[in-house]
């Protein structure tokens, strides 16, 4: 791309920031975002080959690490150590802002704990851009992250979640969004959903209806990408708070 002036960062050695990196479209990453990876002397990423290519697509060249689910653990202790001994860290996601629904949280309570500075240089997020392409009310609303895998907890999940009297916004894989469609539909078939796919990429596209309209449109290309799924808040438990409010 065309050369450009990046702004200066406050990026003190011995200090981590945790950057948000593009959800789709790599136009998306912004100019304080591509500073501190610049600055870095080492960058920890969820998914290396996907951070490698928004790496190459700016000609940023630093030390790239691996950073996700498995190894957090024992990279955490080691990122501590890095920064005890003076290097700059970027901490991303595969996507998106890290340690929401993200092993990042990890490394921030070890941060946390060792009273070591940590700044965010804030970017796209899935979970803003889905509750505004639902077109639900954003005046409240709770980001409940992954249901459960399991039957039984992800019906007791979907339950609470229903009982929200703001809108909902969870993630859910494309593998698994039909069983959560179904549990829905038997807890409440008329409840409005939206299903808002491959955000910011080619075939964005927001689908609204009941689980049941949903299922038999979650079909074909429609099960390919990558999704966020949204709920209505409870709207009868806000009409009825509202009416003891106003003393009818």
């Amino acid at each position: 791309m065309d050369a450009f002036d990046l702004p200066e960062l406050d990026f003190p050695a011995g200090s981590c920031i945790f950057v948000g990196t593009p959800i789709g479209n790599l136009d998306d990453m912004s100019l304080r975002g591509l500073a501190a990876l610049t600055a870095a002397d080492v960058i920890y990423a969820e998914d290396t080959r996907r951070t490698r290519r928004l790496l190459a697509r700016y000609g940023v060249k630093n030390r790239l690490e691996a950073y996700h689910d498995h190894n957090k653990t024992r990279q955490a202790p080691r990122i501590v150590s890095r920064l005890q001994q003076g290097e700059r860290v970027v901490v991303v996601s595969d996507a998106g802002m890290p340690t929401i629904a993200d092993p990042g949280y990890v490394l921030l309570q070890a941060l946390h704990a060792d009273d070591l500075p940590w700044s965010v240089v804030p970017g796209p997020s899935s979970v803003l851009a889905a509750l505004i392409l639902a077109g639900f009310p954003t005046d409240r609303f709770l980001f409940v992250g992954y249901p459960p895998r399991r039957s039984g907890r992800l019906r007791t999940f979907l339950g609470e979640a229903l009982t929200e009297r703001g809108t909902v916004v969870m993630l859910e894989s494309i593998h698994r969004i039909r069983k959560t469609l179904d549990a829905i539909m038997e807890l409440a078939p008329e409840r409005e959903l939206a299903v808002v796919r491959e955000i910011t990429k080619l075939h964005e596209e927001t689908l609204r209806g009941s689980a049941e309209e949903l299922l038999e449109r979650m079909t074909g290309p429609r099960l390919k990408g990558e999704l966020v799924l949204v709920m209505r808040g409870n709207v009868d438990d806000r009409r009825q708070t509202e009416g003891t409010n106003d003393g009818s």
